[in-house]
């Protein structure tokens, strides 16, 4: 139920400042797909720390690191934030805040974020964690493109 109620309030985040009405974004249909892998899992005092490396369609080969801090005392919901960065074929660099809410269950993560890309673009996005193969599955729905 608390996972339901920090996804409404990011969806209706993303409503109040995305130029695409929620009638544009079809959740059905990811404008973008990937995969990642855990590189680093580095647990602290009252949090965990993570690395991520995969390609992103549309951003190439992308480096996450994200830290995870717990809401409640068995750690299956918790709030995340990090950085992503890549360099596009040209040479572009490109990177980005992420902020957003997880629950986990056992050894799967699902994690909700948003990002704003150094380029204009920004993105609602899914993964889906499973900390034991270190394999992420990655979709993104696209609220603003790139400038």
């Amino acid at each position: 139920m608390q996972a339901k109620y920090c996804l409404i309030i990011v969806i209706a985040f993303l409503l109040s400042v995305a130029p695409k009405s929620f009638a544009d974004v079809d959740m059905s249909r990811p404008d973008g797909k990937g995969e990642m892998t855990v590189t680093r899992f580095s647990p602290g005092d009252g949090m965990v720390s993570l690395d991520f490396e995969g390609v992103i369609d549309g951003y190439g080969t992308v480096y996450v690191s994200q830290t995870w801090k717990p809401l409640n005392g068995d750690k299956t919901r918790g709030v995340m934030s990090g950085e992503a960065r890549t360099f596009l074929n040209d040479g572009t660099l490109l990177s980005s805040p992420l902020r957003g809410t997880l629950r986990r269950n056992r050894h799967s993560v699902k994690l909700y974020f948003t990002d704003a890309v150094s380029n204009g673009a920004q993105n609602f996005v899914s993964w889906d964690v499973d900390l034991l193969s270190k394999k992420v599955a990655v979709s993104y729905w696209e609220l603003k493109a790139a400038e």
